[in-house]
């Protein structure tokens, strides 16, 4: 009894269809989540240092007019437009003779000012406060009648700036030893 084998091209279909299979195994297994874990990656540095120059630019601002601010159209436009700091860019330290510059570039080699308004993974703005503070202070006759209650309001004395994705914060509005500090650093 002989027994008839089986034709070659269906061994080469097979194993043209465990060829494939392979590659979307590895493709599936390995490949995909490498760009995931690299584009994750690429979004938390770029939205880490987006906030570094938001930070500066609030320093600037409070230089300038002695409170932070809220309000990031004004900040854009201070940075865009404000001869103060075209000078701090481009100064020299007279020192050391290192640039005064206290922004870091982006990712990819530039600053552009409108790319700090939003992160760069949802699109989403960041969120930036100013404390509020109010401060009572009551004046009393010698009789201990009081005369007069005298309130004073503080705004902008600390600021907070935080990421929409969650990487990370800086600042905080109640505690100056973290004025300007990053949760990252």
């Amino acid at each position: 009894m002989s027994s008839k084998s089986e034709p070659m091209y269906i061994h080469l279909i097979l194993y043209v269809v465990i060829a494939v299979l392979v590659f979307i195994l590895i493709k599936v297994a390995y490949i995909d989540p490498n760009k995931v874990v690299e584009k994750e990656k690429y979004y938390k540095q770029e939205s880490r240092l987006r906030m570094s120059n938001l930070r500066e630019a609030e320093r600037l601002w409070q230089l300038k007019h002695k409170q932070y601010t809220d309000n990031l159209d004004s900040l854009i436009m201070f940075l865009k437009n404000d001869p103060s700091v075209q000078k701090v860019m481009t100064g020299i330290d007279t020192i050391t003779g290192k640039s005064t510059n206290p922004f870091v570039k982006l990712t990819d080699g530039n600053l552009v000012w409108d790319s700090l308004y939003r992160s760069p993974k949802t699109h989403t703005p960041y969120i930036v406060q100013v404390d509020t503070s109010v401060v009572a202070d009551t004046v009393i006759d010698r009789r201990g009648r009081i005369i007069k209650i005298d309130s004073v309001r503080t705004i902008g004395q600390r600021y907070f700036i935080k990421g929409p994705d969650g990487y990370g914060t800086i600042g905080d509005l109640t505690n100056d030893a973290l004025k300007n500090t990053a949760s990252w650093e």
